[in-house]
């Protein structure tokens, strides 16, 4: 039997990448990529946006990941900001 490699890279239940509500701690909201040691998963926007902290540099987002960058690193794709 064999398996299409288009099916395998498509497949809509895969857990490989997903999406997710974070707190994610940065100096600045400049950047667009953040290793997993900044990234803090929430379990709901409501939870990420309650936990945001400008003071401790903790600001709410919606992020892809992970994702392995070609350094080895695990890395978080921000999707957007979600206090604007």
């Amino acid at each position: 039997m064999s398996v299409s490699v288009k099916n395998i890279f498509n497949d809509e239940g895969s857990k490989l990448v997903g999406e997710y509500f974070a707190l994610i701690y940065t100096p600045q909201k400049k950047r667009a990529r953040f290793p997993e040691n900044c990234v803090h998963i929430m379990a709901s926007e409501a939870e990420a946006i309650a936990g945001a902290d400008a003071s401790k540099h903790l600001y709410p987002g919606r992020v892809a990941g992970p994702s392995r960058s070609s350094e080895g690193f695990r890395l978080y794709y921000l999707i957007e900001w979600l206090d604007g």
